[in-house]
């Protein structure tokens, strides 16, 4: 993966998301990966002119993280998978499954973890690396 890469916070990812927008660049996808049984991953990756702009952001596995979709419309989709296969939460979406976008009501386990996610608190005051 080439390109710039930016370590963000949960406090200022919506501030960034919205200052690359009107530095017009594109929105591509998010990745998810599981770091260890505390931690995960979000890699939010965006383009213009075939120039890639990454932002990472770090959060502890019971925290909800911002959605970008007011700025990004179509991250909805992308946050609702997250939340349906890697058991992530995100606050502020503009379209919201509720974990059933891929699976049903009843399921309660995150297929993609190895380990387990327990939803603990609606929003985490973690700040900036």
């Amino acid at each position: 993966m080439q390109g710039e890469i930016m370590d963000i916070g949960l406090d200022n990812l919506l501030g960034e998301t919205a200052r690359i927008k009107v530095e017009g660049y594109r929105f591509v996808t998010i990745s998810c990966v599981e770091i260890n049984e505390i931690r995960m991953e979000l890699l939010y990756h965006f383009d213009r002119n075939f120039q890639l702009k990454h932002l990472r952001l770090s959060i502890s596995r019971d925290c909800r993280a911002p959605s970008i979709s007011p700025v990004y419309f179509a991250a909805f989709l992308v946050e609702n998978e997250i939340q349906d296969l890697f058991g992530i939460r995100f606050h502020g979406l503009t379209v919201d499954y509720d974990r059933t976008l891929y699976l049903e009501k009843d399921v309660k386990t995150a297929p993609f973890c190895k380990f387990a996610v327990v939803e603990k608190s609606p929003v985490c005051e973690e700040k900036t690396p």
